[in-house]
């Protein structure tokens, strides 16, 4: 593993053993009693027949209970599958044959709904699946009471056995299962509280779900660096506020979208936040950033995604606002390399071309889970992993554009959505912008612009002028719509707009007027 030596994830709470572990308004709970929650689990989970290798699913929202599953896990050697606690069951149903799990760990009830139905339908339907176990508080440790008498199996999980799974985005099909390796995991973990300055005591607000890879490793590496979890099963931004001032909290990792709305509440204690991670969701980033400098808060700019982890990169914490507001940055691993090449030749380009961002190293998944064919498109033979983003990088340093299918050729030029988007929302009425493409036979692409205005409209035409005005001509979009608010949608990192919904609309604005 390079430089580091391997870590298990026993061995992440065991390095800081009189730290807390998980905090919220009602209860802490220790590490050493995390440990033994696990360790009971474990007894459970082995007495129910799970042996080193086999998949379980876990269908519980935030609490002690996910960590106390994940930890028992890497202690017997199981896989487990993280499932979305807004899924449907049909979408439940497609990773339960996917990753062939064996058990599914559910909730009693969710929100009024009658979980434990549910499951009794997918097990029948399910063949691979073969047990449920419910649980009726998730925010607590489970008890294990018929079980803990029994002697704790050895320990079985190895560094190179898959521990955790986490679905992609699914926007080229169903998802697919990115799964990673116990040493990866607990690796990463580690590099990331070191770069984010994670300090024994400190406190990180975990806002985001825990079965998303984004809210998953913010606990681990708050963890890992003897800091405590202040879990939020839902984000509110008056919550978020109110958690951050009485338990102090150092450290918050989250979507732009969720940040703004914390930060604009009068007269909010921040005075213990020092460090805001930010992901763009809502091309807000830049103008967080430098409200934030206002109240002491250093905010950076982050990349990552199911196959190469959350937090994979982080800006210069140092550098300037409108570096730090960008996605990307340096790896937290000196182990991960990074390269951008050429889309359709896989060439390198030069240093500040735009391209196709490569990535190599320990964070990269070992497979997607039972899906050979995809895993060989995705991983070359020297184990490069293709991450369809488009990038510019000057060594190891990169800026994250956009998805390749998400940036335009206008005109002949590639041109990144983002830069149209920056240039309208220089404009005094425009308060969010967001530019997509549309193909017209015999033209090719046409962007199209969606606004949600802080003032007064001040009409298409004048944000058509303001944009000739700024950029280049082939730049400027075809058409200019207001809305009220863009089309979005809560998954498991944070609110994100849908892009999809924007370009359905953008192909009834796209014939020239």
């Amino acid at each position: 593993m390079n430089s580091i030596p391997f870590e298990n994830l026993a061995s992440l709470l065991a390095g800081h053993p009189n730290a807390a572990a998980l905090r919220d308004d009602q209860q802490a709970l220790g590490r050493e009693q995390l440990l033994a929650g696990a360790g009971h689990a474990a007894r459970a989970l082995h007495q129910l027949g799970l042996r080193r290798g086999d998949a379980f699913a876990v269908w519980l929202p935030n609490g002690a209970a996910w960590l106390q599953l994940l930890f028992a896990a890497a202690h017997l050697g199981l896989l487990v599958v993280p499932v979305s606690t807004r899924y449907k069951p049909a979408e439940v149903g497609h990773l339960l044959k996917v990753s062939r799990a064996r058990l599914l760990v559910h909730p009693s009830q969710f929100l009024g709904e009658d979980r434990g139905a549910v499951a009794q339908a997918l097990l029948a339907e399910t063949p691979t699946l073969e047990q449920l176990l419910a649980v009726d508080d998730a925010t607590g440790l489970m008890a294990f009471e018929a079980t803990r008498a029994l002697p704790l199996p050895a320990q079985a999980g190895q560094a190179g056995d898959l521990l955790c799974c986490f679905s992609t985005s699914g926007t080229t099909g169903a998802p697919k299962l990115a799964a990673h390796d116990h040493a990866s995991i607990a690796r990463h973990a580690l590099q990331v509280a070191r770069a984010m300055d994670l300090r024994p005591g400190d406190a990180m607000l975990c806002a985001l779900p825990l079965f998303g890879v984004f809210g998953f490793m913010t606990a681990l590496a708050a963890l890992a660096a003897g800091a405590n979890c202040v879990l939020m099963p839902i984000f509110d931004a008056s919550a978020a506020a109110q958690s951050i001032a009485r338990q102090r909290v150092s450290h918050a990792v989250g979507a732009d979208s969720m940040f703004d709305p914390m930060l604009k509440i009068p007269g909010a204690d921040f005075s213990s936040l020092r460090h805001l991670v930010l992901a763009d969701f809502a091309g807000l980033t830049l103008q967080l950033t430098q409200q934030a400098d206002t109240l002491g808060i250093r905010c950076s700019g982050t990349y990552g995604s199911s196959e190469v982890f959350s937090l994979m990169s982080l800006q210069d914490w140092q550098g300037p606002a409108e570096q730090r507001a960008l996605a990307g940055g340096t790896p937290v691993d000196p182990a991960i390399q990074i390269r951008v090449v050429d889309p359709q030749t896989g060439q390198p380009v030069a240093e500040g071309q735009a391209g196709e961002l490569q990535i190599r190293g320990p964070n990269v998944l070992a497979q997607y889970l039972n899906n050979p064919e995809a895993t060989a498109r995705a991983l070359d033979a020297d184990g490069w992993f293709s991450s369809g983003d488009l990038a510019t990088a000057q060594g190891q340093r990169f800026h994250y554009l956009a998805r390749i299918g998400d940036s335009l050729r206008l005109r002949g030029y590639l041109v990144n959505p983002a830069e149209i988007e920056a240039c309208l929302m220089q404009h005094p009425a425009v308060a969010g912008a967001q530019v997509v493409g549309v193909k017209v036979p015999g033209v090719g692409d046409q962007a199209i612009a969606f606004v949600v205005l802080a003032l007064a409209d001040p009409g298409e035409d004048a944000l058509l002028a303001h944009c000739r005005q700024h950029m280049a001509s082939y730049k400027v979009p075809q058409r200019v719509r207001v809305l009220t608010t863009f089309p979005s949608l809560d998954g498991p990192n944070g609110v994100k707009i849908q892009k999809r919904l924007l370009r359905e609309m953008a192909n009834d604005l796209s014939t020239a007027r």
